[in-house]
């Protein structure tokens, strides 16, 4: 007997439903793509409890006739193709024929549409891909569909799916794509009956300006570049506005939204040293080229494409974005501070107490090799593991001089310490990004950032589990409006972030008012902090298993640290790296890079040729 049997309809669409509809976002990219192809020129997007209870799309598309409703959501159905050789020509955005049959399939499913013909529209409702009911209705020209309770029947699906702070933030980035990608439609959001946005305006400026904040256009570069093979518009972000995040980058060929690595590599090696590492660029950028020269039938979701000379199109991509680059300057002020009241504020390093915990062979290296003349040890250097292996660690207490002389013995060669501030300091701040040490032994190079995201760390952690107080007020409060799924997020944080020194007071639907803030946030920042907060909490929740505190504490100390390209004075040099080496642990970041990298005379001698 044949073991093998044709799997039925409903099953295979169930199937093909866990490639093409991986979240609610997917269903709503592909609702939209379908909007889109059918010429509308209105498009409203609403989401109930972030798409899982409703997702609704309303178009005023062409519509549709019955037999077209009827087999369109029928699998491998569409009107975009016909045959193969039109994979080479396409120009709409779906043609797989997939995406409603497996929604329907997973989800109760309802369909309105009329066309400009017909005076009266169709209804049909479907029951797990099955058709439970067809009626007429009243409604405007266009397509109007319904996703309902979506994986109510693959309950193993429906219990992987993240929070609705995580899927929110899926939908609306990708409706944001489209808004950008296609400005001469007509764009309405609504999530929980609350509008987020209605965007009319053509001009692709001004819808930046919507989803970013006032100004954010002014601070966009335009380019535009073709020749017979490729041609690349769009825009490009300076550094100030980097992100530890690609979510902001937005590539589309052919209009269509795409991921692909080898461009977004291309754009950050065009940034260069102008953008610190694990951080990007904003980018908008559309890219034209011929459809038979790509090939978009890659995968269910249709967000890769391959080019058929992937080398030519990095040949050609590369030099404009660099070469735009190097027309607008982007590089940071590196000039040096002036005396007035425009200079930039100092950065603070609040000081950590130091805790005990390994040896400072480091830490006096540099103080040794840093000054003419070594300076006096701190508590640790006679407070290590080595010489008291069986005891615990201890601060130094009345008696214990001659211990400590002792212990000094080897290190000076004198009967008197030099003060450290009577000496010219062997440090030096290379590009505005790393700290140049000389050290007995040779060279420490320190990255300033990472060493800075490190000793807010630390403080951050003592901060909230000590519950001391650590919050400054503002002279003016500062008003925050955050999306739902912000809120969402702040919500669940809210406790720590008063603990770290948040001092925050609710002020209507969604609006928070900053009355105080943690001594280390620099004036003016105030309200961009807590967002990138959010949403660097968000993100890390999204990828790692952490802690809410530890969560909390690396989101904080990320996206308060001085960045690269901010220029430092000596003073604020060496506190920073007095600061780090009070830390627990000065040797890397909270998020596990190198924050040290030593270079000793015989490596630096054997470069030479010297040995």
């Amino acid at each position: 007997m044949a073991s093998i049997a044709r799997l039925p309809d409903i099953v295979a669409n169930k199937i093909s439903a866990g490639e093409v509809v991986q979240r609610p976002a997917s269903v709503v990219k592909e609702l939209l793509e379908n909007s889109i192809d059918a010429g509308a020129s209105r498009i409203t997007v609403s989401i109930k409890d972030a798409g899982k209870e409703l997702i609704r799309i309303v178009d005023n598309g062409a519509g549709m006739v019955r037999e077209d409703a009827l087999l369109c959501v029928e699998r491998f159905a569409t009107s975009k193709i016909t045959g193969v050789e039109d994979l080479d020509s396409l120009q709409s955005l779906g043609f797989r024929g997939e995406a409603l049959a497996s929604i329907s399939s997973v989800s109760h499913f309802e369909l309105k549409t009329r066309t400009a013909a017909e005076t009266l529209g169709l209804r049909f409702r479907y029951e797990g891909g099955v058709l439970a009911e067809e009626s007429g209705v009243q409604g405007e020209q266009g397509t109007t569909i319904s996703v309902r309770n979506l994986f109510y029947n693959v309950p193993a699906r429906r219990k992987f799916l993240k929070s609705n702070a995580t899927e929110y933030h899926h939908i609306f980035e990708i409706v944001k794509s489209f808004v950008l990608a296609y400005p001469e439609i007509e764009w309405r959001m609504y999530s929980d009956d609350d509008e987020l946005f209605h965007v009319k305006s053509p001009d692709i400026l001004e819808r930046l300006n919507v989803f970013y904040g006032d100004d954010f256009s002014a601070s966009m570069i335009e380019l535009s570049e073709e020749n017979d093979y490729l041609s690349i518009r769009g825009y490009l972000g300076k550094p100030a506005m980097q992100k530890r995040k690609k979510l902001d980058q937005y590539f589309f060929i052919n209009r269509r939204l795409v991921q692909n690595r080898m461009l977004s590599q291309a754009v950050q090696q065009a940034y260069g040293d102008l953008l610190v590492d694990r951080q990007a660029p904003f980018v908008l950028l559309f890219l034209g080229i011929d459809p038979s020269r790509i090939d978009v039938n890659v995968h269910p979701a249709k967000l890769e494409v391959r080019f058929d000379d992937e080398r030519n199109v990095r040949n050609m991509f590369y030099p404009v974005i660099k070469r735009s680059i190097q027309l607008h300057d982007f590089s940071p002020d590196l000039a040096a501070p002036q005396n007035d009241s425009s200079s930039p504020r100092k950065f603070s390093f609040p000081d950590i107490p130091h805790r005990v915990t390994t040896t400072d062979d480091l830490y006096r290296n540099y103080r040794e090799g840093a000054f003419h003349e070594p300076a006096a040890p701190r508590v640790s250097l006679w407070h290590q593991p080595e010489i008291f292996p069986s005891q615990p660690v201890r601060e130094l207490q009345e008696g214990d001089e001659q211990l400590a002389s002792v212990l000094l013995a080897p290190i000076y060669d004198d009967d008197v310490v030099p003060n450290p501030k009577d000496a010219e300091p062997k440090i030096w701040q290379l590009h505005n990004k790393y700290l140049i040490c000389q050290i007995k032994t040779g060279l420490m190079i320190i990255d300033q950032h990472v060493a800075h995201e490190r000793v807010l760390y630390e403080r951050a952690v003592e901060v909230m589990q000590q519950n001391v107080p650590n919050s400054q007020q503002l002279l003016f409060p500062q008003k925050v409006e955050f999306r739902p799924w912000e809120y969402e997020v702040f919500e669940e944080i809210r406790e720590d972030l008063f603990r770290l020194g948040f001092n925050l007071r609710l002020f209507g639907n969604r609006t928070v008012m900053i009355e105080g803030v943690p001594q280390d946030v620099k004036s003016g920042t105030e309200v961009t902090i807590l967002q990138d907060m959010i949403a660097e909490y968000q993100e890390n929740a999204s990828k790692i298993k952490l802690e809410k505190r530890d969560n909390l504490a690396k989101s904080y100390s990320c996206r308060n640290a001085i960045m690269a390209g901010q220029k430092l004075s000596l003073e604020e040099m060496r506190s920073l790296i007095d600061n780090l080496f009070a830390t627990r642990e000065p040797y890397s970041c909270p998020h596990g890079r190198p924050v040290i990298i030593k270079l000793s005379l015989d490596q630096l001698d054997k470069m030479f040729g010297r040995k």
